[in-house]
């Protein structure tokens, strides 16, 4: 496949999965704790939130969506005009690691998973950073198969919530990625539950000041 960027003179690309039975089984999700870690280093920030939104819109439309690029490199803080803006080289540098290719003129294949960093790309990182990856590969190899399919499971049936999905849609999504069904449902309720936690903490209004409070500050202010 090629991997050289072609604009559109639509103004929108029609981002489409880049189907990969290998990455895609080891890879890891755009919005994960790895790629935050280990590959934003590489990629850089405005390509690695680029990929992030990529990979919410694939989420929510696994068939495919039409990506706006002005709107898009204006919500992303990278917006400018022509080839050299900041938008486009994010773009770019998604085919120049072979995350994404395009396929036509107006078509735009994403990797849904992002590979392991390889031993080239690792040496670009800090030391400090190779040797958190190094530490990170022993404790995978250290955690057993099914304490990581859980935690795979988990994750996206927290995203999925995130994205406005209810508890019973999102059991069924996992049941459409080939999750075994008690998973499936022991994931929709531990997200959900989770879910329901952070919007309580995040809508709990600020406690307000009691009369006793005030009075005290009066005091401590007129002892001073």
């Amino acid at each position: 496949m090629p991997t050289a960027l072609i604009l559109p003179a639509t103004g929108s690309l029609h981002v489409k999965p880049w189907l990969d039975p290998v990455i895609d089984r080891v890879g890891h999700d755009p919005r994960s704790a790895y790629v935050e870690q280990f590959w934003l280093g590489v990629l850089g920030p405005s390509t690695t939130w680029l990929l992030r939104r990529l990979a919410a819109g694939l989420e929510a439309a696994p068939g495919g969506f039409e990506l706006p690029l002005a709107d898009t490199a204006r919500a992303l803080g990278i917006g400018g005009e022509g080839s050299s803006s900041p938008f486009v080289r994010a773009l770019g540098r998604c085919c120049q690691f072979q995350l994404a290719t395009t396929e036509n003129e107006g078509v735009l294949a994403v990797r849904r998973k992002l590979p392991p960093l390889n031993r080239r790309q690792l040496a670009r990182l800090p030391e400090a950073i190779q040797a958190e990856h190094q530490r990170w590969q022993d404790q995978e190899l250290a955690t057993p198969p099914v304490e990581k399919l859980r935690r795979r499971s988990r994750r996206l049936a927290l995203s999925l919530l995130e994205l406005g999905e209810d508890l019973e849609a999102t059991e069924r999504q996992l049941l459409r990625w080939r999750f075994h069904p008690a998973l499936c449902r022991e994931s929709a309720a531990w997200a959900w539950e989770r879910h329901a936690r952070a919007l309580a903490e995040a809508t709990r209004p600020e406690p307000q000041p009691t009369p006793d409070d005030h009075a005290s500050v009066t005091a401590g202010s007129t002892a001073a």
